[in-house]
Parts: C-alpha cells; structure tokens; sequence
C-alpha cells in the first residue's frame, strides 16, 4: 500500500477539521493543492493567515469587523430603533442579501444547547442584555434558527426581554423547521421578515 507523504497527511489532516468537509472531500482538496500552483498556494496561506491577524468581533454587535466596530454599527443609514438578534456572523450576511432590512444586529455566537454544555454564559445575552438598557430600541427580532436550540434560544431570550417592555418579534415560519438561516434563500427570508409576530 502507497504511504502518503507526512506532509500531505498533515494538510488533510487540517481542511478534514473544517466544517462540512470529510475525510475524502480533504483528500480531494489536499491534491487540488498539490497541483496548483505554488503562487496561488502561497495567495491562499497569505489570506488565511491575515484574516486571522485583522478580523475581530465589532464590539457592539459582535458581527465580523476590521475594528472595534462593524460598518453596519457605524452606518448612519441604519435604524437604530431595532435590533435583529442572530445566532451566527454568517447569518446577518443571509439577511443582508435579502435587502429588507436595515437596523441593527446583536450576534449570539451560537444557540442554547444544554447536552452540548451551552447555556445562557457561553452566548452574547448578558452583552445583549446590557445593550438594550443603554440603546433606545424599540423592537428586538428574535431571528434565531427554527430548530430545537433555535427555539429554546427565543423563548429564553423573550424571557429575558419582558421586564424591559420592548417590543419582542420573532420571524414568520417561512423558514423551514430544522432550517439554518444562512441556507436559506432570499425570498424565504424576506417573506419571514415581512410575516413576523409578536412572540
């Protein structure tokens, strides 16, 4: 049997921890690499390593930033009178793409799940919490996923909404049940948006 040199192994090793990707899928990918060239190689290790030295948590909203803020908290065309709550950076991009909103986000970095050990302190709430005494907004859109931890994360945050007496929505059902919100398409979100209720 052919051994594949310690090098290479290292490389699958790598790309098989990313999200999504297996154990044939890193293999794939690890020869693609091999076979491209050295200069496109070296662009992509370049990029990895300067999105790791430059990208950080905007320190209002804690979406993907250059700086202590995202250009969404620092846009003066934003409507600051709402906050969208999400769990995940790459779900703000989702309802980005739709064009049909335009305030405020607040990122969870993730949703409650108690069998994998993540509870209210391993979430943004208590910076949610804290941000919403200090900001005048009106409307707080629970816009969590429509699985099982989706759920749980929106009724526990509505939970914690109530005695601030702001207006708590959550998306319409327009997304699938055990959907993600960064599959989803524009249309689906849009019309989520559109239809959301009172929670």
């Amino acid at each position: 049997m052919a051994e594949v040199p310690a090098s290479l192994t290292r490389v699958m090793e790598e790309l098989g921890k990313l999200p999504g990707i297996g154990p044939k899928t890193a293999q794939r990918l690890s020869f693609y690499i091999l076979r491209t060239p050295r200069d496109s190689v070296e662009r992509l290790a370049t990029a990895l390593v300067e999105v790791k030295a430059r990208i950080r948590f905007c320190d209002d909203c804690f979406f993907i930033a250059e700086a202590e803020r995202c250009s969404i908290c620092l846009s003066s065309r934003r409507d600051r009178s709402v906050l969208c709550v999400v769990e995940e950076p790459l779900d703000v991009l989702a309802i980005e793409r739709t064009g049909e909103y335009h305030g405020l986000y607040h990122v969870l970095h993730g949703a409650l799940s108690p069998i994998d050990g993540i509870g209210p302190a391993e979430l943004k709430t208590r910076e949610l919490l804290s941000r919403l005494r200090r900001e005048p907004v009106a409307e707080v859109i629970l816009a969590t996923d429509s699985d099982m931890e989706g759920e749980a994360t929106a009724a526990y945050l509505a939970e914690q909404l109530a005695p601030l007496e702001i207006r708590t929505s959550r998306l319409a059902h327009g997304l699938p049940v055990g959907g993600e919100l960064e599959y989803a398409d524009e249309l689906t979100l849009a019309r989520a948006f559109s239809g959301r209720r009172a929670f």
